[in-house]
């Protein structure tokens, strides 16, 4: 029991440790000026790649990246996953530089409902009433977004999707690709486009890595650091605890973005714009009860089912 305690306490530690570090990567970009949005995910890609091989070489993790490559159809998924983990990177840099921090966090915190509707439509998943409650109430959030703050959260919703269908892929690949092998072929497929960036940045306003002092180097450096470690945190934990509990403590992140961008930054916040995040908390509000709800009923079967037959002898079965 003092194993599985302290897996489960690991596995927790290392799902927040992720969610932490999410949550500041907006204060990490803003301190990477003049770096602009395209160069930033370039060296993104770059560098995250290169930790990898780091990482391979010092955990000796080569064999089974070598399988997954002998296989077409894991090849093909990772690429489509490195495809929109790109997506979400650009969106999401773009988004932090432009002063838009507030509605990458609305992306977040509607994440995991755009993620059960992936499940209905797609995986043909039935829900739950409360999770029905909770997508209706997410979708009047974002129509009081659009109709009276008078703009559309596109930011919000490609993070949502890109992120959603992210983890969609990710679901398909499943236990066959472990997370530093996987992450080092996203960054692998993404090189092509990353050095296109480089180049196009390089021709027009000039590459910001090394040309603004050491600090500047070194702190742009750390970028495939930033990128890597939050994933495999993140990894390292969902092998250890629920889904239940990662769902409980995933909007970790998107609060700490909401406070970057509302007390740091001090991005506008309308009337119309506090209403529809309101809406939205109250549907992750519905959303956590149906998660805890859920957890309760499974307990219950659990310890149900380990309970002996009332009408028989309570044998000891080996």
């Amino acid at each position: 029991m003092s194993t599985t305690r302290s897996a489960q306490t690991a596995g927790v530690a290392s799902a927040i440790g992720a969610y932490l570090l999410w949550g500041v990567l907006p204060l990490y970009f803003l301190l990477l000026a003049p770096t602009g949005p395209w160069e930033l995910v370039a060296w993104r890609v770059v560098l995250s790649f290169v930790f990898c091989l780091l990482l391979l070489a010092i955990t000796r993790g080569w064999k089974p990246l070598f399988a997954i490559v002998r296989q077409p159809r894991l090849l093909a998924l990772t690429a489509l996953a490195g495809v929109l983990i790109y997506i979400n990177w650009q969106v999401f840099v773009l988004a932090t530089l432009n002063g838009e921090i507030v509605e990458t966090s609305l992306g977040y915190f509607i994440n995991p409902i755009g993620t059960m509707l992936l499940g209905v439509f797609v995986l043909k998943e039935r829900l739950r009433p409360l999770q029905w409650v909770a997508i209706g109430v997410a979708t009047i959030a974002v129509l009081v977004i659009v109709f009276a703050h008078g703009t559309f959260p596109w930011i919000a919703l490609s993070l949502t999707a890109s992120f959603g269908i992210y983890g969609l892929v990710k679901k398909q690949i499943g236990p066959s690709v472990d997370a530093l092998s996987g992450l080092t072929l996203e960054s692998f497929w993404l090189l092509p486009v990353a050095a296109v960036q480089l180049i196009a940045v390089g021709l027009t306003s000039g590459i910001t890595m090394g040309a603004n002092g050491a600090l500047h180097a070194s702190l742009l450096a750390f970028a495939g650091v930033a990128t890597a470690v939050p994933l495999l945190l993140f990894a390292a934990g969902t092998r250890r605890i629920g889904l239940t509990v990662i769902g409980m403590i995933q909007f970790i992140t998107p609060i700490m973005q909401f406070l970057v961008g509302v007390l740091i930054m001090h991005e506008e916040m309308p009337a119309a714009r506090w209403i529809g995040f309101v809406i939205v908390w109250v549907a992750i509000a519905v959303f956590l009860v149906d998660l805890a709800l859920a957890a309760r009923r499974i307990r219950a079967g659990h310890a149900s089912a380990n309970e002996p037959d009332p009408g028989t002898d309570a044998i000891p079965v080996p």
